[in-house]
């Protein structure tokens, strides 16, 4: 059975070169390539780092999996679609536009962008999108590691635009007056507050927790490594052929 040839573009990051370790380590994977500006000439997994996208095209990828940021991302993701190539993209930020441009450019291959690939996150967005319509108050901690420059994470926001979706009746914030400005977080879909901690000896976690008259319920998700994300890579990269055209989240490939 051919094993499926995967690149990665973000090969010299963190969570570039875990993925290369994985896909490297799998039976049904073989690594071909990959793809880095900022490490090109570096070795990533035992296999040459390189500064250029045509390197993929030039490996016979079948799958390119990107973990960089949403302004190269948004070259990335539509030239894999030209070149004909499956994407996994754990890459956030990405707006409305770019959504319906990726929607576009993916006819020939297929494309899953996911905010978390850690399947106990997947679980807990999932979890707090079912539990939403039984309470009318809600709140989102996320809490990452002091290097994460952006806030709130992917994986908040994609939390609170399912729970959201899952139910329109919240009840209003009561909060009149912030003594410290932001005391209360940001406002989220729906009115939902997100709150963003970076703390050093934190990697990521989220905690949902929802609220009715004389009932909380709290959900938490901890990745305390980023070998937590592997798996859900993993599985992306062997299934994304069965899923047409631009898939967000890995809740269908989990067939939850």
């Amino acid at each position: 059975m051919e094993r499926i040839r995967v690149g990665v573009v973000g090969a010299g990051g963190r969570m570039g070169s875990t993925v290369c370790a994985a896909v490297l380590a799998d039976n049904e994977l073989e690594l071909v390539a990959a793809v880095d500006p900022h490490a090109a000439g570096l070795s990533a997994a035992g296999i040459e780092v390189h500064p250029e996208l045509r390197a993929l095209a030039d490996a016979d990828c079948h799958v390119v999996v990107d973990f960089t940021v949403a302004a190269a991302a948004r070259a990335t993701v539509p030239w894999l679609a030209m070149h004909g190539m499956h994407a996994v993209v754990g890459t956030t930020g990405f707006n409305d536009e770019d959504l319906a441009a990726f929607r576009t450019a993916f006819s020939g291959s297929n494309c899953l962008i996911a905010s978390n690939f850690a399947i106990s996150a997947v679980l807990m967005m999932r979890f707090a999108e079912l539990a939403a319509p039984y309470f009318d108050t809600a709140e989102i901690i996320e809490l990452h590691h002091d290097s994460k420059v952006d806030a709130p994470s992917g994986t908040a926001v994609a939390t609170a635009q399912r729970m959201a979706a899952a139910s329109s009746e919240w009840a209003a914030d009561p909060t009149q007056h912030e003594a410290i400005p932001g005391a209360r977080g940001s406002t989220g879909p729906a009115g939902i507050r997100v709150h963003s901690v970076r703390m050093r000896g934190m990697v990521a976690h989220q905690e949902v927790i929802l609220g009715a008259a004389g009932q909380t319920l709290t959900i938490r998700q901890d990745s305390y490594d980023r070998a937590s994300y592997m798996p859900g890579v993993l599985l992306a990269c062997k299934k994304i052929a069965e899923h047409k055209g631009v898939t967000l989240g890995l809740d269908s490939f989990l067939g939850v």
